[in-house]
């Protein structure tokens, strides 16, 4: 299949998301309108307009509805407060379904509020992130299985994206992670595709697509050493994705180790969300092919689209096929 014939495979393929939805709040703020308090003399900034997109596995879900999924939803969790709402917004803006985040009182949105300069619009102040490093409640967490298992069967893709840091806190607990692979021996045919910060080296039985630092980070946790065959073979992952930034990404089967090279780009403007472009592109191109080399080589030029654009941007099906012309012979 060529790249056309792929991306119009997308729209009769439905893709689900779970994981950390989070939301992204693009503040920009007015130098000039930046002097301290009067009651207290502490400095403050004056935001002077705000933008907000759904980040983390929202992003994933941003690129799987731009790439032209046929539907796509996401399971998560989120605050019964204003973020909420707002991410709500963001995600049914794109046409995102999200009937199934649970809504929790007393539970804060997972949240980032980046302070962008009105001047430059360069991101130059410390992000203030509404995090939680509280376990989730066990109704909560079961709720979170319970959708799962009723929406996998009907979902052709699933993207696992544990964007979380913290040792607690984030939605895919070792519960859901039981449960996904699972899910992914039940249902062969299916893709699940994982994407973890902090714990790649507790998924089983999935696609495994982490950047180089995660792998070797979780090598190191396993074994002490690096040796990237070794751990797909004990995750039983079906396939491993090393990815790697302007190298491409290594792609790991049964007894067989291939480099998928990418484009180059000169400058790039902001490899924030990179990695989640890649993950979308991938995972619909491994259930459009079953072909991993192509799924990377989708991924890449995903990857290399967005990071020409400002803040976690998406990369469309026009847009890859543009970017695809353009390499070299």
């Amino acid at each position: 299949m060529n790249t056309a014939e792929i991306l119009s495979a997308f729209p009769r393929l439905k893709a689900l998301v779970v994981g950390d939805i989070c939301l992204d709040r693009w503040c920009t703020y007015d130098p000039a309108a930046s002097e301290p308090s009067r009651e207290t003399g502490i400095p403050r900034l004056g935001v002077v307009s705000t933008e907000v997109t759904a980040g983390a596995g929202g992003t994933v879900a941003n690129n799987l509805a731009a790439l032209g999924a046929g539907h796509v939803e996401v399971i998560g969790v989120r605050g019964d407060d204003g973020f909420g709402y707002e991410l709500d917004q963001a995600l049914a803006t794109r046409g995102i379904a999200t009937d199934r985040l649970v809504k929790v009182s007393g539970w804060q949105t997972f949240t980032y509020t980046k302070l962008l300069n009105g001047r430059t619009g360069r991101e130059d102040q410390p992000r203030v992130d509404f995090i939680s490093t509280r376990p989730l409640h066990a109704d909560v967490e079961q709720a979170v299985i319970e959708n799962i298992l009723l929406a996998v069967p009907t979902f052709d893709v699933i993207v696992i994206a544990d964007q979380a840091e913290t040792s607690a806190g984030g939605l895919v607990t070792p519960a859901v992670r039981e449960s996904l692979s699972r899910l992914a021996e039940k249902y062969p045919q299916k893709i699940f595709l994982a994407d973890s910060r902090k714990r790649a080296h507790l998924f089983r039985k999935l696609v495994l697509k982490p950047n180089r630092a995660e792998a070797e980070a979780a090598c190191q946790s396993l074994f002490g050493e690096m040796d990237f065959p070794a751990l797909r073979r004990h995750l039983e992952a079906k396939i491993l994705i090393v990815t790697d930034g302007p190298a491409g990404a290594l792609v790991i089967q049964d007894g067989e180790e291939t480099w998928v090279e990418t484009r180059a780009v000169g400058n790039p403007i902001d490899i924030c969300g990179a990695g989640d472009s890649f993950a979308a592109a991938c995972a619909l191109t491994l259930a459009a092919t079953g072909d991993p080399l192509a799924a990377a080589g989708m991924g890449n030029v995903a990857a290399s689209v967005t990071i020409m654009k400002r803040g976690t941007g998406t990369a469309s099906a026009q847009e890859i096929i543009a970017a695809e012309q353009n390499l070299p012979a």
